[in-house]
């Protein structure tokens, strides 16, 4: 039986108290799966590609997956789909070139009221989309695809 999972959580509180709630999700499922993890923070999203990648490169299968938690709310100029096209590619990159488990839980919103019903749970909010927790979820499920094609799982 293999070992419990270890994640590495990648949070960019820009906006505190929607990263708060994404972490909080995040945390939440990670808990009833059994799984650790460790929490660094960056400035924003556009550096969370780089802070997963200086930590797989590090710390070699330290981390069996990761999971990028922040949000991005529209403004008035074209940065917000600067930032998110381009934090969205790196991601990808990240996952397909080194083979990374990656969960993506990067809020990509028009507006504080659409960031704040995705982050939130349904048990605070019926309507509530978990965000965190569902980037968790499909973080743990690419780590049990690729044991299980390396013969692992």
């Amino acid at each position: 039986m293999p070992r419990a999972p270890h994640l590495l959580l990648v949070e960019a509180p820009y906006y505190a108290h929607i990263a708060a709630l994404l972490r909080d999700g995040a945390e939440r499922v990670l808990a009833q799966a059994g799984a650790t993890h460790e929490v660094a923070s960056v400035p924003g999203a556009f550096e969370i590609p780089a802070a997963i990648s200086f930590a797989a490169k590090a710390a070699p299968g330290r981390f069996d997956g990761f999971v990028a938690l922040g949000c991005v709310i529209r403004g008035q100029t074209s940065h917000y789909d600067h930032i998110c096209n381009e934090t969205a590619r790196a991601l990808q990159e990240l996952a397909l070139r080194d083979g990374l488990a990656v969960g993506y839980g990067i809020l990509t919103v028009e507006n504080e009221a659409q960031a704040l019903l995705r982050a939130a749970p349904p048990e605070t909010d019926p309507a509530g989309r978990d965000k965190g927790g569902e980037s968790v979820r499909a973080c743990l499920a690419l780590i049990e695809v690729r044991r299980r094609f390396a013969g692992n799982g």
